[in-house]
């Protein structure tokens, strides 16, 4: 039976934390906010519905937390279109890779479509994914496994012939809970996922196939 690839896309395709942060510390500031950026770390891949009540207050009108994000996003895309951005090391390769070997392969991220279509054009994979899940697609934030589930009904392979590709922990938990397994990409190695590297370059080449048959 075919398996499929389930990757979060910050912190495992690409690295755009940068890009977040400026968005949020520039939308914020034109709110009359000055967040740090050791807040921004504390909520880096949350939905901006859960973000945007910490920093507006709990008693933000949802249009004016709608409003703010869409801002954030509208200049994130447009950093990532101006400056650029480069796959991590490995993703690209283990991406092809994949597909000869005939897995099935989706974006599982809580970013909105709008930023992973853009980011995917920009890298140069915007082809190579059957599927693509976005924050539209889903109403529950990970670790919730909401997003990883929609991902492997859409490629339409079950859970357990599943890898989530991951460097959070919500991330890790959400692919534990939907019955997945689960490759943490972390730096510092302090994921709990069933096999963890600090980059993707550091995985074995039957990584993906020996996982699948545990």
């Amino acid at each position: 039976m075919v398996g499929a690839a389930l990757w979060d896309m910050d912190g495992t395709l690409v690295d755009s934390a940068e890009y977040h942060w400026i968005a949020w510390r520039d939308t914020m500031a034109s709110e009359g906010i000055t967040i740090t950026y050791d807040q921004f770390l504390a909520t880096f891949g949350q939905r901006n519905d859960s973000i945007l009540p910490l920093w507006l207050g709990a008693d933000a009108p949802a249009e004016r937390i709608q409003r703010v994000g869409d801002a954030k996003e509208e200049l994130y895309r447009k950093l990532v279109r101006e400056r650029g951005l480069d796959p991590l090391p490995g993703a690209m390769e283990w991406v092809e890779r994949l597909h000869q070997q005939g897995w099935l392969q989706a974006v599982a991220s809580s970013a909105p479509r709008a930023n992973i279509d853009v980011v995917l054009q920009v890298i140069g994979l915007a082809g190579d994914f059957q599927a693509i899940v976005s924050a539209e697609d889903v109403t529950r934030g990970k670790p919730d496994p909401q997003v990883f589930l929609t991902a492997a009904a859409r490629l339409n392979v079950p859970p357990a012939r599943c890898i989530v590709v991951e460097d959070a922990a919500h991330g890790v938990e959400a692919a534990r809970r939907g019955g997945m397994r689960s490759i943490g990409v972390s730096r510092n190695g302090s994921l709990k996922a069933d096999v963890v590297v600090r980059s993707l370059v550091d995985l074995p080449p039957d990584a993906f196939e020996s996982l699948s048959h545990r």
